[in-house]
């Protein structure tokens, strides 16, 4: 698998990362080990997990997620081929959650010895806490910057203008921004008012401001779980209406091109677009890897991509007035 280096960061990632929402909780650890060997396997190097996965999940707590992958990486004695990105600022049992400067430096502590390891690569805000003044956020990630404790950190669902804030502040102090996005992204584009709850989608805007900054962007959820593959998955109510159906028509039509799924069609649109998509891919099962690191091999031409981009757009009647 080919790896790209982060724009404002010294850290070499895969050019897809694997999701751990369900690891050590869902998918039990021998399970986990297998998928995580899996992706290692395939080259696979970029490793996204949270300190409150899976604190959802009936008896979990938090830190199921992290707990694993720090004992996979330990066992394998692959730490340092490993790139992982983990966040705070949900609450989960032992802490109520937030961006305070305490908060930031608990919950690092305590990421750190679940994942077994010296230092965090990517450390990001899972969300905005509008509570605690932006300063002191910056200022507590800088810390454990300068304490060799992160190497970087990211911003996962935080609005754009909060973004450029708190990098404007760090600029103004010399301490490191967030030179990573990650938020929810897919080929369906969300239907005006699609509400999801705390995450936040990449919107032009946002690709925008992270073509202009060189700041790298992830997205999550891009499969819809399954939903572009399974019979037994709908598409999610955000997305439907006749935007979408126009856009998977066009999606159906490249992949029967291709040869591909329709899973691996978006997974190359993702990597092609401008600015490029790192997707997060995650799954159950070893030949869903397979199938997703196998789009890394497709390449789009002008055409199919400019279908795709271009579908579901509205079409602009110009109305020529004649000289009089």
């Amino acid at each position: 698998m080919e790896t790209r280096k982060l724009r404002q960061a010294d850290i070499e990632v895969s050019s897809l990362a694997m999701g751990s929402d369900l690891i050590g909780s869902k998918i039990d650890r021998a399970s986990a080990f297998k998928l995580l060997d899996c992706f290692h396997g395939f080259g696979g190097s970029f490793i996204d997990t949270a300190n409150m996965y899976s604190e959802w999940m009936p008896g979990c707590c938090g830190g199921e997620s992290e707990s694993t992958i720090g004992a996979w990486m330990k066992e394998r004695g692959n730490r340092s081929r490993m790139v992982v990105s983990t966040k705070l600022g949900f609450p989960y049992p032992g802490t109520s959650g937030g961006l305070s400067a305490a908060e930031i430096e608990r919950e690092c502590e305590k990421s750190l010895k679940r994942l077994q390891t010296d230092v965090i690569d990517i450390y990001q805000a899972h969300r905005d806490d509008l509570s605690t003044p932006l300063e002191e956020i910056m200022a507590a990630f800088h810390k454990l910057i300068k304490d060799g404790k992160v190497r970087a950190v990211g911003a996962s669902n935080l609005s754009i203008w909060r973004i450029a804030e708190a990098n404007s502040i760090a600029r103004a102090q010399g301490w490191k921004g967030y030179v990573l996005i990650e938020q929810r992204y897919t080929y369906l584009r969300p239907r005006h008012g699609a509400d999801f709850g705390p995450q936040i989608f990449i919107t032009p805007e946002v690709k925008d401001f992270a073509q202009a900054h060189d700041i790298d962007l992830v997205g999550y959820s891009v499969l819809l779980q399954g939903a572009y593959s399974r019979n037994d998955r709908e598409v999610p109510a955000q997305f439907a209406g006749p935007d979408s159906e126009t856009r998977l028509a066009a999606l159906n039509s490249v992949a029967r091109e291709l040869g591909c799924s329709v899973n691996q069609a978006v997974i190359a649109w993702l990597r092609q677009s401008k600015p490029a998509i790192l997707p997060i891919i995650a799954g159950s099962k070893i030949e869903q890897f397979e199938e997703n690191v196998a789009a890394l091999d497709l390449r789009l031409t002008a055409e199919q991509l400019r279908l795709l981009d271009t579908a579901g757009d509205p079409v602009i009647e110009r109305a020529w007035i004649q000289p009089s």
